[in-house]
C-alpha cells in the first residue's frame, strides 16, 4: 500500500515540477538597450496613505536614480520643493517643475504662486515647468482656461513653459499649442488598449502625427511606460516581461529617432490603488522597496522565488496526499488522481500565500485576501474529499464491506420493531403497520409508540388496527420529554423481554418482507452493534419537486454512505435501522440531549468499540416531505443535529482519543466540514456582494486566487463528483442526476442557518417533517424569501461587472463567473418553488 501511494506522490510531484520548468520564469529579450534614460518621473511618497518621504529617503533615492538618468519630472510644487532641497545643492540632477491644477481656483493659485518661488530659488535646478498634467483631459479646466494660466506663468518666470496631455487633447485643441514653448504629449499604449507587440509602431506613429502636426515645434513625449502587474485592459496585458519590452524597446526607439523623454515612472505607487485601481500603482521600474525590476540589458528573471515556490507546492501537495490517503485500500490509479488533485490544490494554496508579496494591498484588500485565504482551508479540505470519494468509486478498489444479499443463519434472535408516531397521518401509519405484518421472520414484535398526541383523531384508528393485526403489535400511547428520543427510551420499558436487537422505522415506511430475514444474520457476529439500510420514498413519482428530493436522498445513501461503510464510519439513520439491545443498553440509550439521537448513539457505539455494516439494498420505502418548507425543516434538523453531536464528542477526534480509529476520526470530521463548507456558501457570497461596488467605482479588483480559483474549482469537482457518481453508483438518469443537483444546492442557506444556530443556540426543538398528507399553498409563507434575495443581489452584481467591464479585465470577468456560481444555490431554491407551485396548480386542475 504504501509504495502506491510513494508512486502516485512520485508522478504527481513531477508533473508539479513540469509544469514550473515550462514557466517563463527567466526570458531572453532582444529589445537590450543601453544608455541613459532621459527623464524619470519621480514623486517623493511612499505607502497607502501617500506619506512624504524624508529628505535622507529622498537623497537615497535621488542618488539611486543617478545611475539611471539626470532629469526627474515631477507633478505639484510640493513635490519639486522636498526634491529641490536635495537635488538644488547637492546632486547633478535637475527637474521638470509640474504645476498641480484642478478645478480650485485658490490652490490653484497656491501652486502656481509656489512654482514662481522655486523658479527663482532654484534657477539652474529647474529645466521646465510643466503646467497642468492632463487637466483637460480630465474636465478640471476648459482650454481658455488652461491658456490664461499658460500666459500668466511665462510671463512670470524665465523657464520654459509647456502643459501635458495626453496625443488626442493635443489633437482636438490645437490652439494650446500657440500658447507653449514646446509640446509635452503623453502617449500611454496600455490605456489605448495596444498589445504589447505593437507598443512602438503604435508610440511612433501618434508621436510623428502629433510632430507633423505642429512641426516645427519641439514635441517632448512627457509619460510612456508599461505597468509590471494589474489587470489587462482588453489586449494590453500588464506583466514584467511585458513592460520590459516596451521600456527597452522605446529606449532603442527614442535613441534612433532622436526623440526626448519621459519613463513614468521612477518608483511604484501604492497609494494609486484608491484613484487608479490595481494597475496605477504598478508603473514604476524600482518597486516601492526600491529594487529594480529588471536591467536594462541581459536576461530578465520573472520570478526569482519560483522554485521556493515550487517546493513548497510540492510539499504541501504531499502532506495533503499523505493525509487524504492514509489508512485507505488504495489502487494507483486512485492514488496517483488524487495526488495530482493534491498537487493542483497545493498550487492554489501557494498562489494564495505569495498574492501580498506581489501586489500591494490596501485595507480592504488584506481584510478580502484574509477571509478568501481563511476559506479556502475548509473549500480545499471538502474539495479533496469529494475527489478522493470520486476517484475512490470510480477508478479505485470495490468496496468489500457491503453486506451480501445471500446470508444465512440458524438463529433468529428476538426482534422489536418500534415504530414511534407524533401526529402522524392516520393513513399513512395504517400502511407501515400493515407491510410489517407481513414480514417473514418468524421471531419480533411491532411497538406503535403514540406520543404527545392526545389528539383521537390521529391515534384511535390505530389502536383497532393493532389488535386487529393480532399479538405481535403493541399499542402505546405516552407523554414523555426529550422528543423522539424520549419516545423510543419509554419504549425500552415495554420492550419484550426476549429481545436481542432493536429496529427502528419511521411512521411512514413500508417494508418489504426480507428485511430482517435477510439483516439479522449479520448480528451473528458480536463485534457488530449497527446493521443500517438505506432510506427510499415511494411518492418520487408524483412532481418534479419530490423527484429532485428523492434523487438528492438517493446520492448519500449510494455513494456517501457505501464510502463510510468502508471505514467502519457511517451515519446512522433513525429508520430502517437494527441495533443490539444489549450494545444500546451499553452506551446509555437514546440520548435525549440532540435532536439527532439516531446519529449521536451510533457515534457512541463506534467509540465503544462496536462494529456497524450497511447495506444499499432496499428494503423500505417511506414518505417524501409534504412542501419545500418541510424539506429545509428536516435538513436544518440534521445539520442542527451535526453541530450539536460535533460540540459533544469533539475531545474524541483529538489525536490523544484511542476510542476511535484514525479512518473513522477522518470520516466523521471530514462530513462535519460538509455542513460548514455549505455554510461557508452565504459567507463569501456577501463577502464578493460587498467588494462589487468598490470593483465598479473605485476600480481595485480582488485578491482573485484567494476569493475565485477555489470557488470555481470547487463547483467544478462538485459537478464531476455529482454526475459521474450518480451514474456510477446510483445508476440513474441524466434528469434524476441534474434534479439531485437543485434539491441539494438549494438548501445552501437553511444550511448556513443551521451551523450558525448549533453553534450559538442550544436545546433548539426537535421538529417533524410534514409528510402524507399537508401541501403546500400559493397562499403560505414564501419559503425561499432569503434565497431569492440572494440571487437577486448576485445576478444583479454577475450583469454589473460584466456590462461596466469596457476594458474587458480578465479578473473582472473570472470574478463576475464567481458570482454567477455563488447564484447557482439560490436560482435553485427558486426552482424548486417553483416546481412546488407548478405541482400545486396540477394537483387543483
Amino acid at each position: 500500500m504504501r509504495y502506491i501511494v510513494f508512486l502516485g506522490l512520485l508522478m504527481a510531484g513531477l508533473f508539479q515540477v513540469f509544469f514550473w520548468l515550462i514557466q517563463d520564469n527567466r526570458i531572453s529579450l532582444s529589445q537590450d538597450s543601453y544608455g541613459s534614460i532621459d527623464s524619470l518621473s519621480y514623486s517623493p511618497y511612499y505607502g497607502y496613505k501617500k506619506d512624504l518621504l524624508s529628505d535622507k529617503q529622498i537623497e537615497e533615492d535621488v542618488k539611486m536614480l543617478s545611475f539611471f538618468t539626470k532629469r526627474l519630472r515631477t507633478y505639484s510644487t510640493a513635490d519639486a520643493d522636498a526634491i529641490l532641497k536635495v537635488i538644488g545643492k547637492r546632486y547633478d540632477m535637475t527637474i521638470d517643475l509640474g504645476i498641480w491644477l484642478s478645478s480650485n481656483y485658490k490652490d490653484n493659485f497656491k501652486e502656481i504662486s509656489h512654482a514662481i518661488e522655486l523658479s527663482k530659488e532654484y534657477p539652474h535646478s529647474i529645466n521646465n515647468i510643466i503646467v497642468g498634467n492632463e487637466t483637460i483631459l480630465r474636465k478640471d479646466l476648459n482650454s481658455t482656461e488652461l491658456i490664461g494660466y499658460l500666459n500668466y506663468i511665462s510671463s512670470s518666470v524665465e523657464n520654459k513653459v509647456t502643459t501635458a496631455e495626453v496625443w488626442k487633447t493635443w489633437d482636438d485643441y490645437p490652439a494650446l499649442a500657440n500658447n507653449v514653448d514646446f509640446i509635452t504629449v503623453h502617449i500611454l499604449p496600455y490605456w489605448e488598449e495596444v498589445k504589447i507587440e505593437d507598443f512602438n509602431s503604435y508610440l511612433l506613429e501618434k508621436y510623428f502625427y502629433i510632430k507633423g502636426k505642429f512641426s516645427p515645434k519641439e514635441v517632448v513625449i512627457g509619460e510612456t511606460g508599461w505597468p509590471s502587474n494589474g489587470y489587462n485592459n482588453k489586449g494590453s496585458q500588464p506583466g514584467i516581461k511585458n513592460q520590459a519590452t516596451a521600456i527597452r524597446g522605446f529606449l532603442n526607439a527614442a535613441k534612433d529617432n532622436n526623440i526626448k523623454y519621459n519613463i513614468i515612472e521612477a518608483f511604484d505607487q501604492p497609494w494609486k490603488g484608491y484613484e487608479e485601481g490595481n494597475v496605477g500603482q504598478y508603473w514604476g521600474i524600482f518597486n516601492e522597496d526600491r529594487k529594480l525590476k529588471f536591467y536594462i540589458n541581459g536576461d530578465i528573471e520573472v520570478n526569482e522565488y519560483w522554485i521556493y515556490q515550487m517546493l513548497a507546492a510540492i510539499l504541501i501537495g504531499a502532506f495533503l496526499t499523505l493525509y487524504g490517503l492514509r489508512n485507505q485500500r488504495l489502487n494507483l490509479y486512485h492514488a496517483f488522481a488524487y495526488s495530482i488533485a493534491a498537487q493542483g490544490m497545493a498550487f492554489g494554496i501557494v498562489m494564495a500565500i505569495v498574492y501580498p508579496f506581489n501586489n500591494y494591498m490596501n485595507f480592504g484588500m488584506w481584510v478580502m485576501w484574509s477571509m478568501g485565504t481563511l476559506l479556502m482551508v475548509p473549500l480545499v479540505v471538502i474539495t479533496l474529499a469529494k475527489a478522493n470519494e470520486l476517484f475512490k468509486n470510480s477508478i479505485g478498489t470495490a468496496p468489500k464491506r457491503l453486506i451480501q444479499n445471500d446470508l444465512k443463519s440458524d438463529n433468529t434472535p428476538f426482534v422489536s420493531i418500534h415504530v414511534p408516531a407524533y401526529k402522524e397521518q392516520p393513513h399513512v401509519l395504517a400502511e407501515t403497520l400493515t407491510a410489517l405484518s407481513k414480514l417473514k421472520y418468524p421471531n419480533y414484535e411491532v411497538l406503535v409508540i403514540i406520543n404527545n398526541t392526545p389528539e383521537e383523531f390521529y391515534w384511535k384508528p390505530i389502536e383497532k388496527l393493532c389488535k386487529d393485526l393480532g399479538d405481535k403489535f403493541v399499542f402505546l400511547n405516552i407523554t414523555c420529554t426529550g422528543f423522539k428520543a424520549g419516545a423510543l427510551n419509554k419504549a425500552l420499558e415495554y420492550t419484550n423481554k426476549k429481545t436481542e436487537i432493536i429496529a427502528v422505522i419511521d411512521a411512514d415506511y413500508e417494508v418489504e418482507s426480507p428485511w430482517l430475514t435477510d439483516l439479522v444474520p449479520v448480528f451473528d457476529d458480536p463485534k457488530v452493534a449497527i446493521v443500517q439500510a438505506p432510506q427510499d420514498h415511494r411518492d418520487g413519482d408524483e412532481s418534479l419537486v419530490k423527484a429532485a428530493m428523492n434523487a438528492e436522498y438517493a446520492g448519500f445513501f449510494d455513494i456517501g454512505m457505501i464510502d463510510r461503510n468502508e471505514e467502519n464510519a457511517i451515519v446512522v439513520h433513525g429508520t430502517m435501522v437494527l441495533i443490539r439491545l444489549s450494545s444500546m443498553i451499553e452506551v446509555g440509550g437514546w440520548g435525549t440531549d440532540t435532536i439527532v439521537e439516531d446519529s449521536e448513539l451510533g457515534l457512541r457505539l463506534f467509540e465503544a468499540g462496536y462494529q456497524a455494516h450497511y447495506t444499499n439494498r432496499r428494503y423500505g420505502y417511506g414518505l417524501l416531505p409534504d412542501t419545500i418548507e418541510a424539506f429545509k425543516t428536516q435538513r436544518h434538523r440534521w445539520a442542527y443535529g451535526a453541530i450539536q453531536i460535533l460540540k459533544k464528542h469533539y475531545k474524541e477526534f483529538f489525536p490523544s482519543s484511542r476510542k476511535l480509529n484514525r479512518r473513522q476520526k477522518n470520516k466523521f470530521v471530514t462530513g462535519w466540514f460538509f455542513w460548514l463548507s455549505d455554510a461557508l456558501g452565504p459567507v463569501m457570497a456577501v463577502m464578493n456582494i460587498i467588494w462589487v461596488p468598490v470593483i465598479i467605482f473605485v476600480g481595485v479588483t480582488i485578491p482573485t486566487i484567494a476569493l475565485t480559483i477555489p470557488i470555481i474549482t470547487a463547483f467544478l469537482v462538485n459537478i464531476l463528483h455529482t454526475f459521474i457518481l450518480y451514474r456510477i453508483n446510483v445508476k440513474t438518469s441524466f434528469r434524476n442526476t441534474f434534479l439531485s443537483s437543485i434539491a441539494s444546492m438549494s438548501l445552501q442557506l437553511i444550511i448556513f442557518k443551521a451551523v450558525f444556530d448549533g453553534f450559538i443556540k442550544d436545546g433548539l426543538p426537535f421538529k417533524r417533517t410534514e409528510k402524507g398528507g399537508s401541501k403546500a399553498t400559493k397562499g403560505s409563507t414564501n419559503p425561499i424569501k432569503y434565497e431569492t434575495i440572494f440571487a437577486v443581489l448576485l445576478l444583479g452584481s454577475f450583469f454589473a461587472l460584466i456590462f461596466t467591464n469596457e476594458s474587458r479585465i480578465v479578473e473582472i470577468y473570472v470574478f463576475a463567473v464567481t458570482l454567477l456560481i455563488q447564484s447557482i444555490p439560490y436560482i435553485s431554491a427558486i426552482i424548486m418553488r417553483y416546481l412546488e407551485l407548478k405541482a400545486i396548480r396540477e394537483d387543483k386542475n
